[in-house]
């Protein structure tokens, strides 16, 4: 969940190390650091805190050469502090690491029994001392790396530079992404894209169990042995624009705007309306394969499981195959049955984070196909997925997920009706209205989007609420968990999202004139039934927020607030119900002066357990 760069090359590399990490903000952080070949020496500077405490660290302490590290440490192993930031040095050895070593107590206790001392509580701090150990014996850096990576366990990618090897940088990854960005004469190494783009659009994506050694005469990837792989960068389209606010006050408003260019670029090339046709390109199954499954299993976290639950509704009622939709960070340890013919969807946005991955891994282990949904090209998940939906949403800087939820949304959907096709569960008319109901979403979320303003005049007046609780039925009964999920992340209100249907089997209990109910009540199946709930939400004291459909009289009658919806299909509702929720949970957390873009405590990618 931290953030890491890397440079050599012919430039001063300081300014280009800090404006990386100011690139990995929003994976969240507690402190950051740099170490730098500096005049003989490896330079380091650290701190607690925000980025920006570390820039004015190294203005009053300047350090100056062509080749160093820099990183962003959310902490697992001590407390966020100047001394538990990265990077470690041990000797001669600088180094940087995301992840987790799982047997660092057995190292360090090793380590220490060899006279060596510590001076973090980090598990960081085993891989710069084995490092050193073995370039102590005489061992280039990269061997000393290789000899490293054999003593351990856990998830890593890190990132080391050496006294004795002035302008060479060695990285590994096991479990944690770590990208090698291809310059003219320089090479850049970072945990995510956005700190390349500025310097280079070629990338290579090192793989599980790779090594990258990279010096003024190159760029060499190994595995952890030292056989060469042969790897050719791969063109990134992602624009530096793309990662900056484009004038809006938040990344997570700017990313909220972007939905329907988002949706757009993730329907572009796949659908043709007219006829009912869905198209992936990255899907190698045949239909004779899809029509012989039996089962889908959708494996996700936190937004992604959300949009898991919808997709549930998506699939079985398109496609008429059963889903089950777990939550990564408990599938693998219930011993799950996997039975011949199950489909294994994983949804993650950054195609990193570690539960999901651990889930798809256990599935395909136990004979599930994988095709996985994510934003990443080349991202873990998508390449150890036997295919893959890329969502298309470019890059998402806020933590709090907004367009990549909804896009993953839009590629469910999608996916349903490809499986609807091969198995002959929809006529051609039928899928041709779905996918009408698609081509208009864009459209109607800048409708919705219109109403801005009067979402934060309704967030000003229930700012000072202590607790929400969001009423939805159906397949708007997910959308009710992901706005209760966006309050409480960024504005820091607790909140909880329930089936309108259950308010009456406990939460009733909660609802007196203090108590804000937003209810999910456009129109639908489950309507009557949602308005009858509103209804006593009502006379409980209850203030009710109502998100409907135009035209709606008897919704407004009924309600206190109300935000209305252009009317749409029943599996382009729950997009169109999340986007008002997005933006009054945005306009919550302005008006109570959190930090919307890197809320506390939360990281963008979460790439550990």
């Amino acid at each position: 969940m931290c953030g890491i760069v890397g440079y050599t090359g012919p430039r001063q590399c300081v300014g280009t190390l800090l404006d990386g990490l100011s690139k990995l903000e929003y994976r969240g952080y507690d402190s950051a650091g740099i170490a730098i070949h500096d005049d003989g020496d490896i330079a380091i500077r650290k701190s607690e805190g925000k980025l920006a405490r570390l820039v004015e660290l190294v203005a009053r302490e300047p350090v100056s050469g062509t080749c160093g590290v820099g990183h962003t440490r959310w902490a697992t192993h001590g407390r966020p502090s100047d001394e538990n930031a990265h990077p470690h040095r041990s000797g001669g050895v600088a180094v940087v690491h995301n992840g987790i070593i799982e047997n660092h107590q057995s190292l360090k206790k090793r380590l220490c029994g060899m006279g060596r001392t510590f001076c973090s509580e980090t598990d960081t701090e085993v891989i710069a001392h084995l490092l050193d150990e073995h370039a102590a014996a005489g061992l280039s850096l990269a061997e000393a790396a290789r000899r490293t990576v054999a003593e351990l366990r856990g998830s890593y990618a890190f990132l080391a530079i050496s006294l004795k090897e002035p302008g060479t940088l060695v990285g590994a990854r096991l479990n944690c992404p770590m990208v090698v960005g291809i310059g003219d004469g320089e090479t850049f190494l970072a945990s995510d894209l956005p700190p390349l783009l500025s310097h280079t659009r070629e990338a290579i994506f090192l793989e599980d169990g790779e090594m990258v050694v990279a010096s003024p005469d190159g760029v060499e990837v190994t595995d952890f042995s030292g056989a060469p792989r042969r790897r050719s960068p791969q063109h990134i389209d992602w624009s530096p624009v793309m990662a900056e606010k484009g004038g809006y006050r938040h990344f997570m408003l700017k990313e909220i705007h972007e939905q329907p260019r988002a949706i757009l670029d993730t329907l572009a090339g796949r659908m043709l309306p007219e006829s009912g046709e869905v198209f992936f390109e990255t899907l190698p199954m045949p239909d004779e394969r899809l029509r012989r499954l039996k089962k889908v299993l959708i494996v996700a976290c936190g937004t992604s499981w959300h949009a898991g639950l919808i997709g549930k509704f998506m699939i079985e009622g398109l496609a008429r195959l059963p889903v089950e939709v777990d939550l990564g960070s408990e599938y693998r340890y219930r011993d799950p049955v996997v039975e011949e013919g199950t489909l294994c969807v994983p949804i993650s946005q950054s195609g990193e984070t570690a539960d999901t991955l651990a889930g798809l891994r256990e599935a395909r282990k136990k004979g599930a196909v994988a095709i996985s949904i994510c934003n990443v090209v080349s991202s873990t998940i998508a390449r150890e997925s036997d295919g893959v939906i890329y969502t298309h949403a470019g890059p998402e800087i806020g933590v709090a997920s907004t367009k990549a939820f909804t896009t993953q949304l839009v590629a469910l959907y999608l996916l349903g009706l490809h499986l609807a096709a091969a198995r002959g569960t929809r006529t051609m008319e039928e899928a041709a209205a779905h996918l009408q109901d698609l081509s208009e979403l864009p459209r109607k979320i800048e409708e919705v989007l219109k109403n801005e303003a009067a979402i934060a005049a309704i967030a000003r007046k229930y700012k000072d609420a202590r607790d929400f609780l969001y009423l939805g039925r159906g397949v708007s009964y997910p959308i009710a968990l992901e706005g209760a999920l966006k309050l409480k992340e960024i504005s820091y209100i607790h909140a909880e999202g329930y089936p309108a249907g259950e308010m009456k089997h406990g939460p009733i209990a909660l609802i007196d004139e203090r108590m804000p109910v937003l209810v999910l009540c456009a129109k639908g199946d489950s309507y009557e039934k949602t308005l009858s709930n509103l209804e006593e939400a009502r006379t409980r004291g209850g203030r009710v927020i109502a998100v409907g459909t135009a035209g709606d009289r008897t919704l407004a009658d009924k309600a206190e607030d109300v935000v209305f919806l252009p009317p749409c299909g029943s599996y382009t509702r729950p997009i169109l119900e999340v986007v008002p929720l997005q933006l009054l949970a945005y306009h919550m957390a302005v008006l109570k002066g959190t930090d919307v873009d890197q809320p506390r405590n939360l990281a963008k990618s979460v790439t550990v357990e």
